[in-house]
């Protein structure tokens, strides 16, 4: 299932998805972003695909950002086509109902930041570099960066890296809460494992009922966030995995969840 510009290797329960344009330093064409829709399009109906993980190929780059090339360009309207169309796409991640990890490998930037930022947990290595240098090139994050970066490390220090265009190192990442965990470069794709393979153990409806009830009632009244989280909590005890379960905590055994 593979394409072009995106690769895809799955193994127990958890598909490695790789952007693989290392000559451009995995930019994002559009070719490359229709190969990322096709590949998330089968990997959402695949039962034996649990988690993804997204990095890029090569040594040097996650995601570099955008084709220049074909920004350069673009009319008004062609523009507005674009940022909609990679906002629809990297609004669709952040939404996936499996967990999606980013092992951030090098450079992300611009919209290779944005991607990172879509995604629901992010790793990185020690050469992962990032940054939303866009004002660089007079315009602006036009993949949600403008909003997902303030509510990830505040509005001052969004304001700060995107009105400067100032790149930060995984270090300063991790400093102001843009990573999760930084990891020497050998070892970051097998830590990415190790924690999909932790998650992809756990109950599928629970944790995507999880992922939701964190992503939409964040920016919620805590009241309102409450509720969200009541109604899912309930739910779930409509299904086999939490009669599983629970059966298995007192029986003093593993539990084999099913997804249903």
């Amino acid at each position: 299932m593979s394409q072009q510009f995106v690769l895809v290797d799955v193994k127990e329960s958890v598909a490695r998805i790789t952007m693989n344009r290392p000559d451009k330093l995995n930019a994002l064409s559009d070719a490359v972003l229709d190969d990322l829709e096709e590949v998330l399009n089968e990997l959402e109906t695949r039962e034996d695909v649990k988690v993804l993980i997204l990095t890029g190929s090569g040594e040097k780059a996650f995601v570099a950002g955008a084709d220049i090339a074909e920004i350069a360009r673009l009319s008004v309207v062609e523009a507005r086509t674009m940022a909609l169309r990679g906002q629809a796409l990297f609004s669709r991640i952040e939404d996936y109902p499996k967990p999606v990890i980013a092992a951030v490998n090098g450079f992300a930037l611009g919209g290779g930041c944005e991607l990172a930022m879509a995604c629901h947990i992010r790793l990185a290595s020690e050469k992962a570099k990032f940054g939303q240098p866009e004002v660089k090139l007079g315009i602006i994050p036009g993949y949600g960066g403008t909003q997902r970066l303030p509510r990830l490390v505040g509005r001052g220090m969004a304001m700060e890296l995107t009105l400067s265009g100032r790149m930060i190192d995984a270090a300063e990442a991790l400093r102001i809460g843009l990573v999760n965990h930084v990891y020497a470069p050998d070892v970051l794709l097998n830590e990415a494992e190790k924690l999909a393979s932790e998650i992809a153990v756990q109950a599928p409806v629970a944790v995507r009922f999880a992922r939701e009830a964190i992503h939409n009632g964040v920016d919620m009244p805590f009241g309102h966030g409450c509720n969200l989280e009541a109604h899912l909590f309930a739910a779930l005890f409509s299904t086999e995995d939490m009669q599983e379960g629970t059966k298995a905590f007192l029986e003093k055994r593993p539990a084999e969840f099913t997804g249903k």
